[in-house]
Order: C-alpha cells, then structure tokens, then sequence
C-alpha cells in the first residue's frame, strides 16, 4: 500500500516552523509498516530547507520515506505534469474529519485490510471499551 503521512500534527506536534515533539508510537509505527513493505511519502506543507529538517528527524529516527511531496523521487516541481495531488492508497493526516486516532489504532485500521471502514473501537489498548449503544447525537439534517 501507499500511504501518504503529513509530518506536522501527525508525526510530531504542530510547533510549525520548528519540530515539534514526536506524537507517541508515530516513528515505530511507521518503522513496522516499512518493514511490512508499505511505500510511505511524507505529504507536508514544508519545503526547502523545512521539508529537508522534517525528512533529517525521521531518518535519524529510523524512518526512511520513499520521496517527500511527490509521486516517486526522481519528480520535480518543475515538471509539466506535477500535481501536489498525490496518487496514494491512504493518507494519514491530523486534518481529516474526525481527527487524528492513536497511532495504534492507525496501524490497526491498515492491518485490518479496510482501513476505510470506521473504527469500532474494539482492542483499544488503554482499557477503555466502546458502547455498544448509540451515543445520543444531534441531527443536524
């Protein structure tokens, strides 16, 4: 699978310009999904020298991307058919409806083989179970 990562607020804390402090699990879970075969892309707002610092931090913690902002490598921003719009299987990002779940939840949610179907909850690793009632919440249609 190709799976496109946004660095600030995903991998780290948002202190944009700076790097913020590593949201738990983000680098090992990342790790594993390498090992399982995944090609990772870090997808971020940075560039220059910030996506250089951004791509430095994972690499030194063992995090080696496949390119950064781009499709495939060798792609420049100057090509004619450059589009920011990446062509990827999953993208995890803070931004997405509902937030960011914990990084074990993510690897859960890949693992499972329909990482688009909801999260239900189950297996959460702090104990905390999911309601087998709806939860009470307002219409808005």
């Amino acid at each position: 699978m190709t799976i496109a990562i946004d660095f600030d607020g995903t991998i780290v804390e948002h202190r944009y310009p700076h790097i913020g402090q590593e949201i738990p699990f983000a680098t090992d879970t990342l790790k594993l999904l390498l090992k399982e075969g995944h090609r990772l892309i870090l997808w971020s707002v940075r560039e220059g020298d910030l996506l250089d610092e951004a791509v430095a931090w994972c690499r030194e913690r063992g995090v080696e991307f496949y390119c950064a902002n781009c499709d495939y490598p060798e792609e420049k921003s100057t090509d004619e058919s450059f589009s920011r719009k990446l062509k990827v299987d999953l993208f995890i990002d803070d931004r997405n409806l509902g937030g960011l779940p914990d990084w074990g939840v993510i690897y859960q949610m890949i693992q499972s083989g329909d990482p688009f179907k909801p999260w239900s909850g189950e297996g959460i690793a702090d104990g905390q179970e999911s309601s087998s009632k709806p939860s009470k919440r307002r219409r808005w249609f």
